[in-house]
């Protein structure tokens, strides 16, 4: 028995479907090099006119940011932050390891804790739809995280659309970020401006995250192959090579839901 198949059985007796590996079977998590805005941005190319900020859907019933200070965190019972999730027969089984294996994640470091939605009014759904993409924030009843096969079942990009589903948005439009990035609007292709505009966001506490896996890279949306966004530090900083949540995610997790 591997010690993946150990760790995985002793971090998820929540999530069941984890016994489904055979022993010895090594996992594959497809090019966890890769960061999570380079499958995002492939992938949805074709959806601007439906998603904001790249890879977010538009809540019509209210606005949401920042929804977290006005009920769409997920609720606290004890210790943990139970978040109820469910997955179409969309993936095959390797793929749905991909998927458990990156909310397994989240057990490891905060105290979020995703359980196999039984009857739940709230719940996450993971499926196969068209780009990768979620909400912000929880939105009450049955609630989509799109991971379309062949583009969005990568361990980084399953994290960055959880985080969304927890109440997070991008790093790069948090309210302060004009202290420490640099947005040129002149070489971001046209129609993508939106993607840049700012959020009033409860940042928490927490400094600015160059390398969280919320963060878009220096040539995100270029038109000219210019840089659209950069580090007032240092230009030369490389942005957005994030490949799995940073320990400063990990802390805006825990501080938002007092882990």
């Amino acid at each position: 028995m591997t010690p993946v198949f150990l760790l995985l059985l002793s971090l998820t007796p929540i999530l069941s479907s984890c016994q489904e590996l055979k022993s010895g079977q090594v996992l594959s998590v497809q090019n966890e090099t890769r960061d999570a805005f380079e499958m995002i941005a492939k992938t949805n190319a074709n959806l601007t006119n439906t998603l904001t900020h790249g890879d977010i859907m538009p809540n019509l019933k209210r606005n949401a940011d920042p929804c977290t200070a006005i009920g769409c965190k997920w609720p606290k019972t004890g210790s943990y932050v139970y978040v109820p999730v469910a997955m179409t027969g969309d993936f095959s089984s390797q793929e749905r390891d991909v998927i458990i294996r990156a909310l397994v994640s989240f057990h490891q470091s905060t105290c979020i804790r995703f359980v196999w939605r039984s009857t739940e009014a709230d719940y996450l759904i993971f499926y196969s739809g068209t780009g990768c993409w979620s909400y912000v924030g929880r939105q009450r009843n049955q609630q989509p995280i799109s991971l379309q096969r062949n583009g969005c079942i990568y361990y980084s990009t399953v994290q960055h659309e959880v985080i969304h589903a927890l109440g997070f948005h991008h790093e790069h439009v948090r309210s302060d970020r004009d202290s420490y990035v640099n947005i040129y609007t002149q070489n971001v292709q046209t129609g993508m401006e939106s993607n840049f505009m700012k959020v009033q966001t409860n940042n928490l506490g927490t400094p600015y995250d160059f390398n969280s896996v919320m963060h878009y890279p220096n040539y995100a949306f270029s038109k000219n192959g210019l840089p659209t966004i950069s580090a007032k530090s240092n230009p030369n900083m490389v942005l957005g090579g994030a490949t799995q949540m940073s320990s400063n995610d990990i802390a805006r997790i825990n501080r938002l839901y007092q882990c």
